[in-house]
């Protein structure tokens, strides 16, 4: 497990921090911030990485865990260290009008709701929420009914 193995994991799987970050952040700063944090958490973390999961997930869940934590904070985080080698001030879909509606519509609800449907964006299915976010795989389905009958209501006042 060494500093290349972890980039390259990182690298192919940024998405998930770009995806998360612009659901969760308010700001450039805090999606700056957040970035950050979750990197430098998925480097300490990443000893401990024994690839019983797939990377993908096991990043899915740090960062949602990293996330929930900073917004908990009150106080801010120094960071010593620059992270810009992985280009994380970037996302690739910051281009399309539609994602940044959604990504407002999903940004309007509850913390829960927001790691589901992403995760169900993503393309998990309900057994690997279930194992991300620790609860049942039945209780995922009927959050993810509830989130996207949500998300309907919020796109149509849209």
């Amino acid at each position: 497990m060494s500093e290349k193995d972890f980039l390259a994991q990182l690298k192919t799987h940024q998405r998930i921090i770009f995806k998360l970050v612009n659901i969760y952040a308010r700001d450039a700063d805090d999606k700056k911030d957040l970035q950050q944090e979750i990197i430098l958490q998925a480097w300490k973390g990443y000893p401990r990485f024994k690839g019983e999961s797939k990377f993908s997930t096991w990043l899915y869940r740090l960062s949602l865990n990293t996330i929930l934590t900073m917004r908990r904070r009150t106080t801010a985080i120094e960071y010593r260290e620059n992270l810009e080698s992985l280009n994380a001030t970037s996302s690739p879909f910051e281009t399309k009008d539609n994602t940044e509606l959604l990504y407002n519509a999903i940004k309007q609800l509850n913390d829960a709701e927001k790691a589901i449907i992403s995760l169900s964006l993503e393309g998990y299915d309900n057994k690997e929420i279930a194992d991300i976010i620790g609860i049942s795989s039945n209780l995922v389905g009927v959050k993810v009914f509830r989130a996207k009958q949500r998300l309907t209501e919020i796109l149509k006042k849209a």
